[in-house]
């Protein structure tokens, strides 16, 4: 039966109340931003590009300003150019006397380059017209790399924190979200908390903040379902967080090494690296998760971080297009039939912005190749071991920076190649792993193989070339050199005076030891005889204390007394204590303390089972067995050697320790008494 009156709730609902602002981000989003997981949608990746690495090099090295147009040479051709001098048109495919015609007042500088027969690399002035005897070095602009990279790792927290991918000589990636993590719960408490319920699927709150402050960012218009007027998710806060820290890191290097460079905050690395190229020079691009199809409708496919190459051609020759926004209209299918299925999947996803590769600490180099073509060729032994030191050289410069001086890598193998008319010879050795790597090495084994191609073949004139090594493995670690073993100055002396103190004691001791005691008559039985029965012998306090109960109790003593004069094993007791023991009226004469036992316990029948000895009739306890069969065999050993002398108790096979007692007595029984001694009675 239905009530007639309206249900009124006891506690009024808020109007707000069944409005509550939830995001579309759940906890579990939250946990993965925290481990740096590759498929969180919170994810936030950096790539940061050096602006015209090179040009700078250069630039800051010769101390020109940077407004002055500025090239740098490589022979005949240019291979940078900064911005000023691309003001005027210049590119890299134009010859230097059309550079010169559109920027007049450029500044050309040619790379360094190693002469033949210079054990180091230089900047020669006219090193363009010297092909023929100079080789390239970028050795320059590898040691400006590392300083730059060991800022950046000294701006970000340490490992594991921090995740750093050197791309190339002038570009890096960074994985920020575990930083980006600890800012967010520093800035917003509220997310440190569990998850209602302990459910990770629930939905965090939505941000208490409505405009963010993007700085002097360049920012990436929303797509066009997107509007600015929507309130920022937690997918905008950590892109925030995440373009605060690059602008940090680009400024150090500004401050510290003066180089510019620019940036592309994004939740990949795919849309981070065209970011970063979107707005150059020296700024930085933020392209949010709503504003990724935006983004990339805008480029050639082709310009996407592994889709050029043979790849992009092809896509192009089959679907007659290269923009992502034309090739977003074909359907997975499609893409699966033509590129096969896995390519077709990857290209779906790529052209969507979706990339879950990792940014790798570390891209380990597989190998490494230093050579020359000879323009014109060289016809000697002496004109190939010229160039096999620069080849060594410009090798070991490379080695140092994977860490071969510290042994954290290092190569095993090294190779020659050697093309003379249109034969390629190859001819590979082993470095050897127990001695350090350095050039003088390298071009020792580097000689070796030429010497071989010379005596296995014609080896002249020579076209080209190669020196390479490879197999790189990892060394072994926490391992210390002899200096670790080593202490200096202070701590050295404070061990010589510990030593010396260490010396005087011994000698103190030596001078005080005691005189050699001199050597015993008696035999090692007797020996083991006399050790067996102080070890068992009882404080004269406790032998006179257990006698006298015993006596008290039945007026015995032990009939082993009369056995020469050595003392009874421990817990060696007569068949009448044994029956007061188990009848609970004896309290246990081993009890070394004085005094009766503590809370006046008793043994009882429970507590000892005793053993009789059929050799001597006596009792012991159970536990006490083994041990008073060894004393019964020690002293039938002692009797024998006594009586016969050693070898003969040898040879009568008294040393068989599994005999019974009983055995080991009887075997004994018919030799003759020795004085002191009395014969017991059996059976």
């Amino acid at each position: 039966m239905s009530s007639s009156q309206p249900f009124v709730p006891s506690s009024p609902i808020s109007p707000s109340a069944g409005h509550l602002r939830k995001s579309r981000f759940t906890y579990k989003h939250l946990s993965q931003l925290a481990l740096s997981c590759n498929t969180g949608p919170l994810r936030v990746i950096a790539h940061v590009d050096l602006d015209a690495f090179y040009a700078q090099c250069e630039g800051i090295r010769l101390g020109i300003a940077e407004d002055q147009p500025l090239a740098v040479q490589q022979w005949q051709g240019l291979i940078a150019i900064n911005y000023p001098a691309r003001k005027f048109g210049l590119t890299r495919f134009i010859t230097i006397s059309e550079a010169k015609k559109l920027c007049p007042n450029l500044i050309m500088q040619h790379v360094a380059t190693w002469k033949e027969g210079d054990a180091k690399w230089a900047y020669h002035e006219d090193a363009f017209a010297h092909i023929a005897t100079h080789k390239v070095s970028l050795d320059p602009y590898r040691l400006e790399s590392r300083r730059i990279l060991a800022c950046i790792k000294d701006v970000l927290p340490a490992p594991p924190v921090q995740r750093v991918e050197k791309a190339s000589v002038d570009e890096v990636f960074l994985d920020l979200s575990a930083q980006v993590h600890s800012i967010l719960l520093e800035r917003y408490p509220e997310l440190s908390g569990p998850a209602p319920y302990d459910d990770p699927t629930e939905c965090l709150p939505r941000p208490p903040t409505t405009a963010l402050d993007w700085n002097t960012d360049a920012l990436i218009d929303l797509d066009s379902d997107e509007t600015e007027d929507d309130d920022p998710d937690w997918d905008d806060i950590t892109m925030l967080i995440g373009s605060e820290i690059v602008r940090s890191v680009r400024a150090a290097i500004r401050e510290r090494l003066k180089y510019t460079c620019s940036a592309g905050i994004a939740r990949n690395k795919v849309i981070a690296k065209l970011g970063s190229g979107h707005q150059k020079p020296n700024q930085q691009t933020i392209v949010r998760n709503r504003a990724v199809q935006q983004f990339l409708g805008g480029f050639k496919f082709t310009k996407i971080r592994n889709l050029g190459g043979k790849l992009g051609d092809d896509i192009v020759s089959k679907f007659g297009t290269e923009q992502v926004k034309e090739l977003l209209e074909a359907p997975l299918g499609q893409l699966k039939s033509t590129l096969g299925d896995d390519t077709g999947l990857w290209v779906y996803e790529i052209i969507r912005g979706e990339d879950t590769s990792e940014v790798n600490s570390r891209t380990q180099i597989k190998s490494m190749l230093s050579a020359k073509s000879f323009r014109p060729t060289i016809n000697s032994y002496d004109q190939a071991a010229k160039w096999l030191r620069i080849f060594a050289a410009d090798i070991f410069s490379r080695l140092v920076e994977e860490g071969v001086l510290e042994n954290k890598r290092r190569p095993r193998t090294i190779n020659l190649h050697h093309r003379q008319g249109g034969q390629m010879r190859s001819r590979q050795a082993p470095i050897p792993s127990g001695r350090a790597i350095d050039e003088n090495v390298l071009f020792e084994i580097a000689k070796t193989l030429l010497g071989q191609v010379i005596v296995d073949a014609r080896a002249w004139p020579c076209a080209n070339l190669q020196l390479s090594v490879g197999g790189f493995e990892e060394g072994p670690t926490g391992n210390r050199g002899i200096g670790g073993f080593l202490v200096r100055g202070d701590e050295a002396i404070a061990v010589k005076h510990s030593l010396r103190d260490t010396d005087e004691h011994l000698s103190n001791r030596l001078n005080s030891r005691p005189e050699k005691r001199p050597k015993s008559e008696h035999g090692a039985i007797q020996r083991f005889l006399s050790r067996q029965g102080t070890s068992h012998e009882q404080s004269d306090e406790d032998v006179s204390s257990t006698h006298s109960e015993v006596d008290q109790l039945k007026g015995l003593s032990s009939p082993l007394n009369a056995i020469n004069n050595d003392q009874q094993p421990e817990g060696y007791i007569t068949r009448d204590t044994a029956r007061a023991i188990a009848s609970g009226d004896f309290a246990s004469p081993n009890d070394s303390s004085s005094g009766p036992p503590p809370n006046g316990s008793r043994l009882t029948s429970k507590d000892v089972e005793p053993y009789f000895c059929s050799d001597c009739g006596q009792g012991t306890p159970a536990d006490s067995r083994e041990e008073h069969q060894d004393w019964h065999f020690a002293k039938s050993l002692a009797a024998a050697e006594k009586g016969n002398g050693p070898q003969q108790a040898s040879s009568q096979g008294l040393v068989a320790p599994k005999k019974t007692a009983t055995h080991r007595v009887a075997s004994h029984t018919q030799k003759k008494v020795e004085k002191g001694q009395s014969r017991l009675a059996f059976g």
